[in-house]
């Protein structure tokens, strides 16, 4: 079987393909520095980037982080930006949402410790959110309440309303699991609301959750689109840009960039790219690019 495997022309471009994205983030030197995030007043909403997916939102009263990766290595592959902020600096977190159950999403450490270390300040740990068939991923992490969603439906927390939503993708942690759910999430509390879209290609469907949901803020993944089949699961920053508007969002940040090489685009060229399509889109002043660790108030 391996020899037939090594033999096979397309297996081992593959192969040859990765080998060059591990030795590219092996001799990169990481960058990028961290902050301590700052604490909204006045009913704001604050939106604090960690790097690749990873987010801290102050909204609804409620401490959220969506799909928390602190890790310095995914397995092989090294982070290039420093996580924004340490994870000794988060405050005590009330909900921790996780979009869907790949590596750089679900990421059992960082969920582990966030799970003990808001314990330890509070007495209890957060209620942790995850799409259906993922409980068994992480319930041995520390969490006391973790709520399984289906496509809309919804979980209400304090002042806070979570839906999940969906998106084209696949939710496998593995090769043989593919009944795992995934998705995105939108979270609304009073006169705000935001759009996590997590892993996803351009589909219809953002028209219908711009309908539904009409969230004013809306973080879109822009990396992992070469070669043009990843296209298939990932947006490029072209289809991320005609994403918001489908969504008719106000603001947009890209995500899911620059922190892990995961395909062969030059690690610059997502920004650059999303920045002429928005101009050719006439929507240059809606995207908010966002420095990781640095806290935005909207």
């Amino acid at each position: 079987m391996i020899k037939a495997s090594l033999k096979n022309p397309a297996l081992r471009k593959r192969a040859s393909q990765f080998t060059r994205l591990v030795r590219h983030s092996a001799v990169t030197p990481r960058t990028g520095q961290t902050h301590k995030p700052q604490l909204v007043t006045n009913g704001e909403m604050g939106v604090t980037f960690i790097g690749h997916s990873s987010f801290f939102l102050q909204v609804g009263g409620q401490n959220v982080v969506i799909d928390p990766n602190f890790a310095r290595w995914l397995f092989v592959l090294k982070r290039l930006r420093q996580p924004g902020m340490h994870l000794r600096d988060l405050p005590p977190i009330d909900l921790v949402l996780v979009t869907h159950a790949h590596f750089d999403h679900l990421h059992r450490q960082s969920l582990r410790t966030i799970a003990r270390q808001t314990k330890r300040q509070t007495g209890s740990p957060p209620t942790l959110v995850v799409p259906h068939h993922v409980f068994d991923l992480v319930s041995d992490l520390g969490f006391d309440d973790i709520v399984e969603l289906e496509w809309w439906n919804s979980y209400r927390h304090g002042k806070l309303e979570i839906t999940h939503v969906p998106s084209r993708h696949w939710g496998a942690r593995v090769i043989k699991d593919s009944h795992r759910g995934y998705g995105g999430y939108v979270l609304r509390a009073g006169k705000h609301s935001v759009y996590h879209a997590g892993d996803t290609a351009y589909f219809q469907g953002f028209r219908e959750i711009g309908r539904r949901l009409a969230p004013e803020l809306a973080l879109l993944p822009i990396g992992a689109y070469n070669p043009p089949q990843f296209r298939n699961v990932h947006t490029s920053p072209a289809d991320a840009t005609q994403a918001f508007l489908d969504l008719k969002s106000r603001w947009m940040v890209p995500m899911h960039y620059g922190t892990f090489r995961l395909s062969h685009e030059p690690i610059e060229e997502p920004l650059q790219l999303l920045e002429q399509e928005a101009v050719a889109a006439g929507v240059k002043d809606k995207i908010v690019v966002l420095e990781e660790g640095v806290t935005r108030f909207f």
